[in-house]
């Protein structure tokens, strides 16, 4: 890894990495930071082709990385999925990287069960000054999940799913600068809960989705020090709407609205703030997230995603999707996405693709990638 390409990721990384010592905000700028934010990308490139839609579109095994109410519904009664995401890599990175796996199986007519596992690499890190001397010995920083859920269905109409998580961040370990805080891998749980509505018993026409996810612990990333973080506690509503053109072709819109249910980082100049911050319960997080006084603004705080899919046959098909994210401290970031897939026999293959746009804070960590994803049928 050469220095350009080693300072562009150690930026990206001290976005990613929430500590004690940063001290970068003020009270003009209002921000929600959090632990792990790796549970935040969507790992399945389905979704990918869409701008990240999926919690009320039609259901897809792949669903068993978001709104897992929708399992039930499925025709394949159980299936295995890989999927692969480049990161960074206009960079010309190769070893950051996002990688998911996941299994479901349906138990009966009413109910599923589901197991997945996410692993997010950061590479090879060098710390070096701005001398090029090494300040810390070189660290693979990782994270991973582990999540294992059950879904049911109520009645024809209705479903309902639940998941329970293990979060472990590796991210620094040892003394960093010149604190005296030695740092550690963090770890936490957390659970999902989604619900899953269709108007239809064929999908024709309406259907919506609810997902809360990342309801949990907070994270630690040292016994030395008092502060723990907020992991990406969200709350998503997705509608879709599908028109069945004829036996062959169908066209389904959808469209999600997301929200982080994290408070604003304080004012690090300011103690009472700071302390106020970190000493707020988990449950009491969620709600001061939508207040005035210690959230982000509720218009600025939304990200939207809106997309399509052309489906032909159950065997081809063509989607594309446009993200927004509505904060304006973050350079109102948006982007357009492409995907396609096609399904022999018993295996179906997704690809999405991420159009370049933006520069800087705005351009997204996956412009001009391709992702990969597999579904296999039993």
């Amino acid at each position: 890894m050469n220095f350009n390409k080693l300072k562009s990721l150690i930026f990206i990384l001290a976005i990613l990495v929430v500590h004690a010592e940063i001290k970068a905000q003020t009270n003009s700028l209002k921000l929600q930071s959090t632990a792990v934010p790796f549970m935040m990308i969507s790992p399945d490139a389905r979704s990918g082709g869409m701008g990240n839609l999926s919690l009320g579109m039609t259901p897809e095994a792949n669903d068993l990385f978001g709104n897992t109410a929708k399992l039930s519904f499925l025709k394949e009664s159980k299936g295995f999925l890989i999927n692969y995401t480049p990161w960074l890599k206009d960079l010309g990175l190769s070893d950051v990287y996002l990688a998911s796996a996941g299994f479901y199986k349906q138990l009966n007519d009413q109910s599923t069960i589901n197991t997945s596992l996410r692993f997010f690499s950061l590479g090879n890190i060098d710390f070096t000054d701005e001398s090029g001397n090494s300040t810390l010995p070189s660290q693979r920083p990782s994270e991973f999940s582990y999540d294992i859920g059950y879904s049911l269905l109520l009645n024809d109409k209705i479903s309902i799913g639940a998941t329970l998580r293990y979060i472990h961040s590796r991210l620094v370990q040892g003394s960093f600068g010149s604190t005296a805080i030695n740092y550690k891998a963090g770890n936490t749980m957390s659970a999902d809960i989604s619900m899953f509505y269709k108007q239809n018993s064929d999908l024709q026409g309406f259907h919506a989705g609810l997902l809360l996810s990342n309801l949990g612990g907070k994270i630690s990333y040292s016994n030395e020090t008092k502060n723990k973080y907020y992991i990406p506690a969200n709350i998503g509503l997705g509608v879709g709407y599908l028109n069945r053109i004829d036996p062959d072709n169908s066209v389904e819109f959808g469209i999600d609205i997301n929200r982080l249910m994290v408070p604003a980082s304080p004012d690090n100049t300011d103690a009472e703030s700071v302390n106020q911050y970190f000493s707020q319960s988990v449950i009491n997080s969620y709600f001061n997230s939508f207040s005035a006084k210690y959230g982000v603004p509720f218009s600025e705080s939304l990200k939207a995603s809106v997309g399509i899919e052309y489906n032909y046959t159950d065997r081809f098909y063509l989607r594309g999707g446009y993200f927004m994210d509505n904060n304006k401290n973050l350079g109102n970031m948006q982007y357009f996405t492409l995907g396609t897939s096609f399904q022999y026999q018993q295996s179906k293959f997704n690809i999405s693709y991420l159009v370049p746009s933006g520069g800087g804070i705005t351009k997204n960590p996956l412009s001009n990638t391709l992702r990969f994803g597999s579904i296999f049928f039993f």
